[in-house]
């Protein structure tokens, strides 16, 4: 019988390059196994090793290594990679998904659905109820929306500027911070203090004791309390020198307000301080001119200086009072009020032994950004500007 043809391995000859790259992709940690193996078969073959010889030093089929030998020398390094596959045929067409998409930047008030903002799971639910779809998951949502980077489950407020002083009224505050009044430098034997009252701090005593955190265990409070009263705690927080004066008082006011001031401005370096200025928001218990005039009237060195309307996020004692409340306040399991006024005062101490001046970073360069930002909204959205007010 005649001879059957044999068929010859193709030959492969690699530049300078593809062999380094080869290398790279056999020998490299980071390689997809896959590729590794593909790379080794051409790195075998280039050596004119046979077909067979290959498939037994790899553990791969021969013709596992024909193909890979072949499609190398037909499309070089290229053809080292997995072709396009056809795939499952699409459950959903494009028109679904982005119907989808489109719904969820809609807020649930516009449909009459009863929601104050959509999950996953209730966006699945509209979906099939106005028949976009047959039927989707909530996963298929979910995955659908993350494309977008769309979260729909999730808010953020804003406020919008009301105070036609705001700008100068929160460059003042500023440049106190950077230590400037007026385009002048403060002088050494001039202070800024920030001021404001914490309202309601309660005192909720814990139906059982709480119990200390174990190992693989969190500290646990008890659900139920019983209410003991509430106070305010009153702070000033001088901005350069990181010190807090703090009181308790049963509730704010004026009067309140005048005991916090009396005590810082009977102290030295406060008392013959050239100026103190005292930063403060525009609470009832020090708002307006009045405020400003009860203050200097107490004590001619002292300035009163207001933030903008709506504007607490500029006063620095807003930040010493969330430390208070993520170190001091909760979770909340007092015996009565005296307990709270107690571990506030020791707190203070303890605070002062080692604080550090905040380190503000917020400018007035970043004030004008912040103002530009917002006239370009306004100017791209004038019907959110005109319903400002009525909101």
């Amino acid at each position: 019988m005649p001879a059957l043809p044999v068929a010859f391995a193709c030959p492969i000859v690699l530049t300078a390059s593809e062999r380094e790259r080869l290398k790279k992709m056999a020998y490299g940690h980071k390689a997809e196994y896959r590729l590794r193996q593909r790379a080794q078969v051409v790195l075998h073959a280039a050596r004119g090793r046979s077909n067979a010889r290959i498939a037994r030093e790899t553990g791969l089929h021969l013709d596992t290594v024909r193909c890979w030998r072949g499609r190398f020398a037909a499309h070089r390094l290229p053809a080292l990679g997995d072709r396009k596959r056809s795939g499952r045929p699409a459950a959903f067409t494009p028109l679904q998904t982005a119907q989808v998409k489109a719904l969820a930047c809609q807020l649930p008030a516009e449909s009459g659905t009863p929601l104050s903002r959509w999950s996953a799971r209730e966006l699945a639910r509209e979906v099939v109820g106005r028949a976009i779809a047959g039927a989707i998951s909530a996963s298929t949502v979910r995955r659908w929306l993350r494309q977008d980077a769309l979260k729909p489950w999730q808010y953020q407020s804003w406020i919008f500027i009301t105070d036609p002083g705001f700008r100068p009224k929160a460059e003042r505050v500023l440049d106190l911070y950077a230590r400037t009044w007026d385009g002048e430098r403060l002088g050494a034997d001039e202070y800024v203090i920030s001021a404001d009252e914490k309202t309601s701090i309660q005192a909720r005593c814990r139906c059982h004791p709480t119990l200390a955190p174990g190992q693989a265990r969190a500290m646990r409070v008890n659900h139920t309390y019983g209410r003991g009263g509430a106070l305010a705690y009153l702070a000033a927080y001088d901005v350069h020198h990181a010190k807090v004066f703090g009181r308790c008082e049963p509730k704010t006011g004026i009067a309140p307000f005048m005991n916090l001031v009396d005590q810082v401005m009977t102290q030295e370096p406060y008392a013959s301080a050239k100026r103190v200025f005292w930063i403060v928001d525009n609470g009832s218990s020090h708002r307006g001119k009045k405020a400003a005039d009860r203050l200097r009237a107490a004590y001619p060195n002292a300035v009163l200086v207001h933030t903008p309307v709506h504007a607490s996020w500029l006063n620095q004692v807003e930040i010493y009072f969330s430390v208070v409340q993520r170190k001091v306040v909760t979770p909340n399991d007092f015996t009565d009020l005296n307990e709270v006024a107690d571990r506030l005062r020791a707190f203070e101490d303890r605070y002062n032994a080692t604080a550090q001046p905040f380190q503000w970073k917020f400018t007035t360069s970043d004030l004008d950004d912040l103002l530009a930002r917002l006239d370009r909204h306004t100017a791209d959205h004038p019907e959110e500007s005109s319903a400002a007010p009525a909101a």
